[in-house]
């Protein structure tokens, strides 16, 4: 099945695990990268512009393409957060359809299907990834939310927010 099968929003939410036998982890590795620092001066946010499912392999790609341009300003320099988690269960009622497979085939009967993966439903205006960079490194972070966008299945946008210093005394 193709992935563009899983994108659109249809029918109630299936998320427990407890129900789906043989459900998958999530792909994500880690979601949380960089170090997480009060002295960042600026916050980007990769929003999305469309209401889908986005499968948990094409967020671990996102966070993968980030996190490989922003190596290059070294680790302690920024943070990202995946900020979406992938909950929802997928199902695929897998079928044969090969000549000669129609004594296999079962066709409608017990047609609820296997878990395949898991996605996170996103609503316009959610936030995806957000990362905290220091001034002088926001147009590698720039960079880095272009690539991520690249890898998810609808469009987005980014917006650099200036984070304000507190100063105690």
């Amino acid at each position: 099945m193709h992935g563009k099968n899983y994108r659109t929003i249809r029918g109630m939410a299936y998320t427990s695990k407890k129900f789906a036998p043989g459900a998958p982890n999530p792909k994500v590795a880690r979601f949380t990268t960089g170090k997480s620092s009060p002295d960042y001066d600026f916050v980007v946010r990769l929003i999305s512009e469309g209401r889908v499912q986005i499968r948990h392999n094409a967020l671990e790609a996102a966070r993968v393409a980030a996190n490989k341009k922003l190596a290059l300003i070294g680790e302690e320099n920024y943070h990202l957060l995946v900020k979406t988690y992938p909950h929802i269960i997928l199902r695929e009622n897998k079928m044969i359809a090969t000549a000669g497979a129609d004594r296999l085939q079962e066709g409608m009967r017990k047609a609820f299907g296997k878990p395949i993966g898991l996605a996170a439903r996103v609503e316009i205006g959610n936030t995806i990834l957000e990362l905290s960079v220091k001034a002088e490194n926001l147009e590698k972070g720039k960079e880095a939310m272009k690539a991520a966008s690249a890898k998810l299945p609808m469009k987005t946008h980014w917006e650099a927010v200036r984070l304000e210093k507190k100063v105690v005394g």
